[in-house]
């Protein structure tokens, strides 16, 4: 089967309904770019591997709500991620972690996500058809690249998919459904900049012991959280600048947990690929999900140090949990 075919009319767009994909388009932090991608990529694997897609082929994420799409063609899709979305059908509730067969004439709507979680990820399949730029079809929000024209979807879009025979329609196991809360445990490792040379000892079990809580002002770009005044062993920044959290320009690492003077900051994959703050943490790779699931405003953090065997460990997880020969068919 070839060619491509109108798929969705974009009614409402909602707050920032974005196209990406997983994993992005890696190797180019060198050259300025993060590689952007789902915010949460566990339920935007699910939710591609229910309705048969490749892990890279393009879906929608959305955050917060308020997206009402028109279905044009007959197609498989399925929806994943925040809980209480009140995501509907023909204003029938729309039954999450599922493959879902739609006609044309169909009105996808979702309101506002009560949570917990923030974001749902729609995939249908085949994909969603947006041009491949540098290696991705991923919408870049800080470089203005991928998705539709480099931005996030407005009213009368129309996105278009591959045509593809109907998968096989699956159901997610309720046991490997992501563990969606409020007040979340977030796994992460030390450094880059950590104790002793730049935190004190007491200053790591604060990062560890202390109750974070998401700042309003949090987005695809970092997950702020409130000010806290750490110690530093160290008086001064030396040449990189007056105060212990500056360094000298290095590069930043998805997940990190930079900190700008009192403010901690976890850096998302629309983040800045360098500059000259400590990176006093960093969450591992399978750990990352939940920082998309995050609502700005309300939840609340404990970060949880993991080794490195842990966190090949969970990753190891993640990786069932995508893997549609675990999922169960309808």
């Amino acid at each position: 089967m070839t060619g491509t075919y109108a798929v969705f009319d974009v009614v409402s767009p909602g707050l920032q309904t974005l196209v990406q994909d997983h994993p992005g388009r890696r190797g180019l932090q060198s050259k300025g770019f993060f590689p952007a991608g789902p915010m949460d990529h566990l339920s935007f694997r699910i939710a591609n591997a229910l309705v048969g897609n490749d892990p890279d082929a393009a879906a929608l994420e959305i955050p917060m709500g308020r997206l009402t799409l028109r279905v044009l063609a007959e197609t498989s899709i399925a929806v994943a991620g925040a809980e209480n979305s009140r995501i509907t059908l023909n204003d029938a509730p729309l039954p999450l972690w599922r493959t879902v067969r739609v006609v044309p004439g169909d009105t996808i709507g979702c309101s506002i996500i009560k949570g917990p979680g923030f974001r749902l990820y729609l995939a249908v399949a085949g994909g969603v058809d947006v041009p491949v730029v540098l290696g991705s079809r991923a919408t870049y929000t800080m470089g203005g690249i991928g998705g539709v024209a480099g931005r996030a979807l407005a009213k009368g879009d129309v996105l278009h998919g591959s045509p593809v025979p109907a998968p096989v329609p699956l159901r997610l196991p309720d046991t490997l459904r992501p563990a969606l809360a409020n007040d979340w445990e977030v796994e992460v490792m030390r450094g880059p900049h950590a104790d002793p040379d730049f935190l004190t000892e007491q200053d790591w079990k604060d990062l560890l012991e202390r109750t974070w809580k998401v700042d309003l002002n949090s987005n695809r770009v970092g997950t702020r959280l409130d000010a806290h005044r750490f110690q530093w062993a160290r008086s001064s920044g030396g040449v990189a600048g007056g105060h212990p959290s500056n360094v000298l320009d290095g590069s930043y690492p998805i997940g990190g947990i930079n900190t700008n003077g009192d403010v901690p900051v976890i850096l998302g994959p629309d983040g800045p690929t360098a500059g000259g703050f400590t990176v006093i943490g960093t969450v591992v790779q399978a750990g990352l999900w939940k920082i998309g699931q995050l609502r700005p405003g309300r939840d609340t953090i404990r970060f949880r140090e993991v080794p490195l065997e842990e966190a090949l460990a969970l990753s190891a997880g993640i990786d069932d949990r995508t893997d549609p020969r675990n999922y169960e068919e309808l």
